[in-house]
């Protein structure tokens, strides 16, 4: 019995059209299917009177406008004749009268722009970060770059002797960045003076948004990848995101809200699954309580976000890329990358990040102020018997929420806002807290 409903691989046809020849290279660029003529959209059997004649006619106009072969059979249900047109997927690109087809669920969509040159390179089994840059010279790459990459792979001890030796050229033909003559755009993202001369949108921007309409400022981040993953980690963690401070003892310790090593995995994530053809930044969106990254791209062909949750294979998005990124110590080469946010973010603060795809992979961290120091730890308590018990607290409170207000700490202790007045200034007078910024933006610091 003939599957009843349209899908991936099935269309039906109510009567034959030369036309439908376009669905025919759409399944031929996908992964194969079947056309019905003479069934309704639901699968139900219309019949057609020249089932016969369409037999020989069909296929020998397939062939003549797409250089295929279908297979064309004829089926009788109820007295009713009606074709099955099968196509089998085509391993390299099928056009129908100049243009390009594919399957997309139950329609049929035409590739244009960088769908396009991602769909012919991909039916000549390359990928873009593999595509000669015709502009790119020597002159142009970074020996800084370079530099830093040897010193990077060899304290990995991923990078052989010989390979650490070797000159820029010859460590650019180890490396297989080069096709033929000319530099691929790998090298130029990697290695090249300057890569947003070259190709746009390959940079990292950064945000900081008080709503999702204010933003209040951000950075944005240029140079080679391996500089844009180091500098994007320093600003991050020393301008947009605020480290919480406690103390053990005498020893003030700064706890960040978000683990370091869980949002570097991600971040080297993005950037090398990116897809640069697409000419969009990776997005960093920092909020008071949350911080989320995004990057353009595709997921392997029959992937969804639960694929990405469990265990998987390494398939990286830019293979050129990635394979210098492992060398350097950035990435791992086991299809680990979400694993690894996930359990060094639990191991760090408890907090799992959520991921979702929505034009591109979002990474979000979402806040867990329970998390900081808080109550619990018993800060106050660390900094001597000087201190009364509504003291201690209210240094307990301004560590776990240094936003806090007089007004919130009055109601969570439960006394009048003079009193808590009181008590601040004379924390303040024995130098263990003070005001940074006004009464509206500005928050607590624990000096000692």
């Amino acid at each position: 019995m003939p599957q009843s409903k349209e899908s991936q691989s099935v269309e039906f046809k109510r009567i034959w059209k030369d036309e439908y020849i376009k669905w025919i290279s759409a399944f031929a660029n996908s992964e194969g299917g079947t056309l019905y003529v003479g069934r309704d959209d639901s699968g139900e059997v219309l019949g057609i009177s020249n089932a016969k004649d369409l037999l020989s006619t069909i296929p020998n106009k397939v062939q003549s406008l797409l250089g295929v072969v279908p297979s064309v059979k004829l089926h009788k249900e109820k007295g009713k004749e009606y074709l099955a047109i099968t196509v089998e997927h085509y391993p390299y690109p099928v056009s129908y009268k100049g243009g390009y087809f594919v399957r997309s669920g139950s329609s049929v969509q035409e590739l244009k722009g960088s769908a396009l040159d991602k769909f012919l390179l991909t039916k000549q089994g390359k990928r873009w970060d593999s595509v000669p840059n015709v502009h790119l010279k020597f002159k142009d790459l970074d020996s800084l770059a370079f530099g830093a990459f040897r010193d990077r792979a060899s304290k990995r001890k991923r990078l052989n002797d010989g390979l650490v030796d070797e000159s820029d050229e010859g460590l650019i033909e180890k490396l297989h960045l080069k096709d033929g003559e000319y530099f691929k755009q790998a090298a130029t993202l990697l290695f090249a003076k300057e890569p947003q001369k070259y190709i746009t949108g390959s940079t990292i921007k950064i945000g900081f948004f008080e709503s999702n309409s204010e933003l209040l400022y951000q950075d944005i981040i240029e140079g080679n990848l391996f500089a844009q993953v180091d500098k994007t980690m320093e600003l991050v963690f020393s301008k947009y995101l605020k480290a919480m401070i406690s103390y053990e003892g005498v020893q003030r310790i700064e706890r960040y809200p978000v683990s370091e090593l869980a949002f570097r995995e991600a971040l080297t994530n993005a950037v090398v699954h990116k897809d640069y053809a697409l000419g969009f930044d990776i997005q960093i969106s920092v909020y008071n309580d949350r911080l989320m990254i995004w990057n353009a791209g595709d997921l392997p062909p029959h992937w969804d976000i639960q694929t990405l949750l469990q265990k998987h294979s390494s398939q990286p998005y830019n293979p050129t890329i990635a394979y210098p990124f492992f060398l350097a110590g950035y990435i791992e080469s086991w299809g680990r990358g979400i694993e690894k946010i996930i359990d060094e973010s639990k191991r760090f603060n408890g907090i799992i990040p959520q991921f979702r795809w929505q034009n591109g992979l979002w990474v979000e961290f979402v806040f867990n102020e329970k998390m900081d120091i808080g109550l619990g730890d018993k800060l106050g308590d660390k900094l001597g018997d000087k201190l009364g018990d509504v003291q201690k607290n209210i240094i307990n409170l301004m560590s776990k929420s240094p936003k806090t207000s007089i007004t919130a700490l009055a109601k969570e202790l439960d006394i009048s806002t003079t009193a808590i007045e009181n008590h601040i200034k004379a924390l303040k007078n024995q130098g263990l807290i003070k005001r940074v910024g006004n009464a509206k933006s500005g928050h607590w610091e624990i000096v000692r």
